[in-house]
């Protein structure tokens, strides 16, 4: 492709602007990575909150809800007293599961290059 050209490629539905919609919060490919790494694709909201440290009960009620609507996880409500929610990855969350492995491992084997960066004027880290 030509810079500056415009190639249907690049059109704003095209396929990787879909998957970088995926990642508009932080939080979709963490709980992604949660679901697969430490609860075996299935965990119930307080399992979620536990393993994912600063993230609000808000927060994940709402990163939960636009995942299930993009497919990428399934809300299964059991009949106990009171219910019981449980999240789910579907068949292509789990597929999605795999480049946010391989990128989290880059950032594992990077670490070093990330601190060099410092950090940003918005992050809690420093």
């Amino acid at each position: 492709m030509q810079p500056g050209s415009t190639e249907p490629e690049w059109r704003e539905d095209c396929a990787p602007r879909r998957v970088l919609a995926l990642f508009a919060t932080k939080w979709t490919s963490m709980v992604l990575h949660t679901l697969h790494a430490q609860h075996d694709g299935a965990a119930r909201t307080g399992a979620l909150l536990r393993s994912l440290p600063g993230i609000s009960k808000k927060m994940l009620t709402q990163t939960v809800r636009e995942m299930e609507q993009t497919g990428l996880i399934t809300r299964h409500v059991e009949s106990t007293m009171p219910p019981a929610v449980e999240y789910r990855l579907t068949p292509l969350g789990r597929r999605f599961v795999e480049p946010v492995e391989l990128l989290y491992a880059w950032g594992r084997d990077n670490a070093d290059a990330l601190d060099a960066l410092g950090s940003r004027p918005s992050a809690r880290r420093s």
